[in-house]
């Protein structure tokens, strides 16, 4: 006799994601249907459309759900799609809009989460992208120079992790901590691993599904998205008062690095350390182009330094409590 499958709860929260939404609906409807699951796409207030594509989905599929998220936040738009339709559910998949799955993706992490006995199933994050900027971003995100070995930027063959992409998580584990930290508008995953970690639960990376992640088409969203990131990392070290791991400390360095620059006229010295940061960067970007053959990814090295000095940027501002939030990545 087959064992029935565990319900599950699938949400994708969701801005202005009208050039998306459509298609990943119509790859996700199929394994709701096999998993019996529902589908609850959490909008924040979308004005391109994204809202009637969804109407017109759910028009037709009963087991699509559109959730008014008021507070827009991804974090917020997951602990209300839980809180109101996570009842009696035992697994939340969490779906991001912009971004890239395979067809079986959503069986491969419930599998994965009977498989293991795991709390929540993680996973790699691969960026990829279209266009020269997009396709420099994408390989800085890729690169131990832009995000400084972190595990889930990278292919696993399935391990235990303290923190990943969020995937997969048990309903109850996430009730249990609390959900997700609605302050938080960035890095708000990494803060509730935390949380889940100290309270005993486990996480495990998944080694047989992935997501694609379609980075920021232009340098300015590039640097508001990491002046985001960087902020959410310091709200997490502020709330749980833990060090930084030296893959982030070595970023935090550049903004006092170019600050020193501006003392260049003073004495040459002062702007040598910019000097070999930029460089570094710049001729990572290079080498990678030649190695690769693929002149689109030149500007590889100029995406990591906008990628470290916005992140750099938000974490010092949070830390010395200046400046106002930024809304939603």
């Amino acid at each position: 006799m087959t064992q029935a499958l565990p319900s599950t709860l699938i949400v994708i929260p969701c801005l202005n994601e009208a050039a998306h939404i459509g298609a990943l609906l119509g790859q996700l409807c199929p394994a709701a249907a096999r998993l019996g699951a529902r589908i609850v796409v959490a909008d924040g207030g979308s004005t391109d459309g994204t809202l009637a594509i969804v109407e017109q989905v759910a028009a037709k599929d009963p087991r699509v759900v559109l959730l008014h998220n008021k507070r827009r936040i991804q974090s917020a738009a997951i602990n209300l799609a839980v809180g109101t339709f996570g009842e009696g559910a035992e697994y939340l998949i969490r779906i991001d809009a912009h971004g890239g799955y395979p067809d079986d993706y959503c069986d491969r992490l419930l599998e994965e989460a009977l498989a293991t006995s795991a709390d929540s199933v993680v996973v790699s994050m691969l960026t990829s992208g279209s266009g020269a900027v997009q396709k420099s971003v994408a390989a800085a995100q890729n690169s131990k120079l832009g995000t400084g070995g972190s595990k889930h930027r990278h292919l696993s063959a399935g391990e235990w992790v303290d923190h990943g992409h969020h995937a997969l998580m048990r309903i109850s584990a996430f009730g249990a901590v609390g959900g997700y930290d609605e302050t938080f508008s960035h890095n708000e995953d990494a803060e509730l691993d935390y949380r889940l970690r100290r309270a005993g639960y486990r996480i495990w990376m998944s080694g047989k599904t992935q997501m694609i992640y379609y980075p920021r088409a232009s340098l300015k969203g590039l640097y508001f998205q990491y002046l985001g990131y960087g902020r959410g990392r310091a709200k997490n070290v502020l709330k749980h008062r833990v060090i930084p791991k030296v893959r982030q400390m070595v970023p935090l360095a550049v903004l006092p690095v170019v600050l020193l620059a501006a003392f260049s006229f003073v004495h040459w010295i002062a702007a040598v350390p910019l000097l070999v940061w930029a460089s570094v960067c710049l001729g990572y970007g290079l080498v990678t182009a030649i190695r690769q053959r693929n002149a689109d990814i030149a500007l590889a090295g100029v995406s990591a330094m906008v990628m470290h000095f916005g992140w750099s940027v938000g974490f010092w501002l949070q830390l010395l409590g200046l400046g106002a939030r930024r809304g939603v990545a």
